[in-house]
């Protein structure tokens, strides 16, 4: 199996279907290169090691996200935690974490799009 195909399965795997082929079907011929690097690199390489557990990536990456102020992508990451396991115990254990060493404010923010994400998952949109 190539890189891409691993960072495929692996992506499909912790994000679901649903937003993986939305994802690809956005592509455009501009943006594949920088998809097939992230598909190869980032879900073919990093999420597709066998070091740590999905759970402990997914707190590890929702905190990265937070402690750097990018906070598109927590979203998405939350979704994910039903795939990988991270509770939600597990999301406010590593914002914490945040709020400590990187600052209150950006893990104040991370917690307000965690519980709205969960609160859209229970309603039953985990796209």
């Amino acid at each position: 199996m190539t890189d891409i195909e691993t960072g495929m399965q692996v992506r499909r795997n912790v994000l679901g279907d649903a937003h993986v082929d939305r994802a690809e079907a956005a592509k455009t011929e501009f943006d594949t290169p920088f998809q097939d690097l992230i598909t190869k690199s980032a879900w073919g390489t990093v999420w597709a090691g066998d070091g740590i557990s999905d759970r402990d990536r997914s707190m590890l990456t929702l905190a990265l996200l937070a402690a750097l102020g990018n906070f598109e992508e927590i979203p998405m990451h939350i979704r994910a935690t039903a795939r990988t396991g991270a509770s939600k115990t597990d999301v406010l254990e590593a914002f914490q974490h945040v709020a400590i060493y990187a600052g209150v404010p950006r893990a104040n923010h991370a917690l307000k799009l965690a519980k709205a994400t969960y609160a859209e998952m229970e309603q039953g949109d985990q796209t």
